[in-house]
């Protein structure tokens, strides 16, 4: 009789919660909306030697480069949450901290594609995208970014 009772009791545990009518758990990963420019700081020079301004829809952030001996650094503008699936215009700013001459000017429009962090059937609903500042061509795609040594 108790071997009887345990095989199902056996497939429960193993089917898991979803069995019983419950949904997969969401985890609690927080995101936002946002365009991200990201740049390997010794492609512009030494120590903070440039600021980098990324701009979208008229809303700007900046900061300078970083450190050389950094693989990389980043910089993000947030979106309205609601925002949803639209084009926004980018701009991107290099300037020398040295001199503020421009040494990077760059303007693009972005579709923003949709992030769910959690899953699809879990909040949060995100919209984003992301550029490489590249010190000669200005708004790149990320991909292909490699660690120098």
């Amino acid at each position: 009789m108790r071997r009887v009772l345990l095989v199902p009791l056996l497939a429960v545990a193993l089917a898991g919660c979803s069995s019983l009518g419950q949904d997969t758990p969401c985890t609690k990963a927080d995101a936002d909306s946002d365009v991200s420019a990201v740049w390997q700081p010794a492609d512009f020079g030494g120590r903070d030697a440039v600021r980098i301004r990324l701009c979208v829809d008229g809303t700007c952030e900046e900061r300078t480069s970083g450190s050389p001996d950094d693989p990389f650094a980043s910089l993000s503008v947030r979106l309205p949450d609601d925002i949803g699936s639209s084009t926004v215009q980018v701009r991107l700013t290099v300037t020398s901290a040295k001199s503020g001459d421009t040494v990077v000017e760059d303007n693009t429009r972005a579709k923003l594609t949709e992030q769910h962090p959690n899953g699809t059937s879990c909040p949060p609903t995100v919209w984003t995208a992301t550029f490489r500042a590249h010190p000669d061509k200005g708004l790149t795609s990320p991909e292909g970014m490699k660690l120098q040594g």
